[in-house]
């Protein structure tokens, strides 16, 4: 779900033209190789809930920058928990295989995954990006700008392959007869390298170059002390970087109190999604956030929000996360100057604050903040 301030609560996102400029979602993140294109052919998943209506809205925000991209052609791909519901498969072959044979990129609205064991189901998110290799989910959080809150600039660079997500979980009946559960954490030296390299590749990029590793390895010593270790193995070829850790409840404590200590924070899969949502509700809205998960031979777009059932179909939803998720996609793929026309023109529509949606104090609808922005961009 969205969560946001009071609608009556107006945020201030105004941003000196120098820190725009630096916004992490405006940073080279990893660039894919840019190969010669005449087509740039955009995978579309709006998947559940305001998925479809915020990928409709970043697709319009992708054809509106012109020649400054190939020309886009979208595939309309399914995937969710109501395809589920209908066809017993939440994540269908044809639209991985479309992605892994037609597809330059991708787009990903959010995915109603239930809370309770539905029989078959597994989320088809985590499914790509097992599938496609995506072991990096990037979140960057740019707080807003207020006399009485310390800033909020971060990015959180979470491993998305593996830890508890690899979803090896089994029901046994113990010695007393009552049932226990058992979940299997995968933790390798391979995905903790890498993701660590990643981290510090972003964080290199940044002006404060700073990169915390989230972990727990006072308590679980074999699983996060191989990530922390591997993490650290890795630091030699980035110099510049200075490094810190903090475990990942204090991490929390810290990021509420303290978020202007944290520059990058590198964390295994768990951690990571919690982090990120949590550092969201520090700039007012999931509805602002985007993110992309990266790969070294692909990339989909994804906003941090979920897919928002009560807000659904009422023209309520931010398409901000979205939009900013479609220009971190494209500046992944090598087209800079295309990714900051278009957060050009959502940093102008935030900092005007006359045409906002519900969750950051407005009530302008989901076309509406939209069209505000593709007239800038």
């Amino acid at each position: 779900m969205v969560a946001g301030p009071n609608r009556s609560t107006r945020l201030d996102f105004s941003r000196k033209p120098h820190e725009a400029a630096r916004a992490p979602y405006m940073l080279p993140i990893r660039r894919l190789s840019s190969v010669s294109r005449n087509v740039l052919r955009v995978g579309l998943i709006p998947a559940d809930g305001i998925g479809r209506e915020v990928i409709p809205a970043a697709r319009l925000a992708i054809e509106a920058v012109g020649s400054s991209i190939p020309k886009p052609e979208f595939i309309d791909l399914d995937a969710g928990f109501e395809y589920f519901q209908k066809h017993g498969k939440a994540l269908p072959d044809a639209t991985l295989q479309k992605l892994k044979n037609e597809c330059d990129c991708a787009l990903f609205g959010a995915v109603s995954s239930p809370s309770t064991k539905v029989a078959g189901y597994s989320s088809p998110i985590v499914a790509l990006r097992k599938a496609m290799d995506l072991y990096a989910n990037i979140r960057p959080v740019v707080g807003v700008s207020s006399s009485n809150k310390p800033k909020v600039d971060l990015v959180v660079v979470r491993e998305n392959t593996e830890c508890l997500y690899v979803k090896q979980e089994k029901l046994e009946t113990g010695q007393d007869g009552k049932q226990v559960a058992k979940a299997t954490r995968v933790i390798t030296e391979h995905a903790s390298r890498r993701i660590g390299q990643m981290a510090f590749k972003i964080a290199e990029e940044r002006l404060r170059k700073h990169l915390t590793i989230i972990h727990k390895s006072n308590v679980l010593s074999i699983t996060d002390g191989l990530f922390r270790e591997s993490v650290r193995a890795v630091a030699g070829q980035w110099p510049d970087v200075t490094i810190a850790e903090q475990l990942v409840d204090s991490a929390v404590y810290k990021l509420f109190r303290e978020p202007q200590v944290f520059d990058v924070m590198v964390a295994p899969n768990l951690y990571g999604d919690i982090i990120s949502d949590a550092a969201a509700a520090l700039v007012g809205s999931l509805g602002v956030v985007p993110s992309v998960n990266a790969g070294d031979n692909f990339v989909i777009g994804e906003p941090v929000h979920g897919s928002a059932p009560d807000i659904a179909g009422q023209q309520k939803a931010n398409p901000v996360a979205a939009i900013r998720s479609a220009a971190m996609m494209l500046r992944h793929l090598g087209y800079g100057e295309a990714a900051e026309r278009i957060d050009r023109a959502v940093d102008t529509v935030l900092v005007e604050g006359n045409v906002l949606t519900p969750d950051l104090g407005g009530n302008a609808t989901t076309n509406e903040v939209t069209e505000a922005i593709l007239k800038l961009i």
